[in-house]
Formats: C-alpha cells, structure tokens, sequence
C-alpha cells in the first residue's frame, strides 16, 4: 500500500514463518470466522460484491478486475487460504492481522487491509508489481501448503 507521499508502507510486514507455523491453528479459527467486506474504490466492475462504485474515483487506487476477481466468494475464499498459509501482518488489532496477502490463481500477488477489528472483515486488492512485498507474498505463498 503506498503512502500519501507515494512509497510503501514500511509498517507492513510478513509475519515470520516460524511465528506463522506456530500460531497455525490460531490463524485456522480466524480463517472460519474472516469476512469480505469490500471497498468500491477497488472496483470498476462491481460484480456481486453489493458495492456502489464512488462518484469520483480516487485516482491511483488498484482495481480488483485488474486481478479479475468479481465475486465475492472468490475474494472470501482468497482471505481464508492467506490466513491458513500464514501470509498475514505481525501486527494485529482487536485479534485480527492487520493485513493478509493471498495470490490469484493467475500469479497476482494480493493484499488485504483490516476495515472492521470488531467483525474481522477487510477489502482487499493488488498489489503494485512496483511493491518490494509483493514478489515476497509470491514466494512464500508458492513454498508454502495447506
């Protein structure tokens, strides 16, 4: 996620996957309980998401059609393996990551924000090829299985 000054936010960091495999089951239960909530900056398409694009689109923002993803169920379901896969933040609010990363059956690296700590629900979206995680969250999603 770039910043308003245009660089990545450093904050972001993949837990380590020794830190992962150790909270495994932890990260199983939020995989059942995560849910979709979706932001419609993210969408051009809104597909059945029940999202109502903006008037005025912030510029700059990464559509999820771009990663043709126009289902909610399909970004759900990204989530669930993320958080199975351990591919979440190390930094967490109200007992859900901050973020979790997943990858597209088609290669692109995705990235999914917290909008809810209460409900556990995020938007999510691409990441930028230009994003140093992104090649990270690529290579640990295909080393790691379950």
């Amino acid at each position: 996620m770039k910043t308003r000054y245009g660089q990545f936010n450093p904050k972001r960091k993949l837990l380590a996957p020794a830190q992962a495999q150790a909270r495994a089951a932890e990260l199983g239960r939020l995989a059942d309980h995560v849910g979709y909530g979706g932001n419609p900056e993210h969408k051009k398409n809104p597909g059945d998401f029940n999202l109502t694009p903006p008037a005025d689109p912030r510029q700059g923002k990464s559509l999820c059609d771009v990663a043709k993803i126009f289902r909610r169920d399909e970004a759900l379901k990204l989530l669930q393996a993320g958080l199975r896969k351990g591919l979440v933040s190390d930094r967490m609010a109200g007992g859900w990551p901050k973020n979790i990363w997943s990858v597209t059956a088609g290669g692109t690296a995705m990235e999914a924000q917290l909008e809810n700590p209460e409900l556990g629900t995020y938007h999510g979206y691409p990441m930028p090829e230009t994003d140093p995680l992104s090649l990270e969250v690529v290579h640990r999603w295909e080393r790691t299985y379950g």
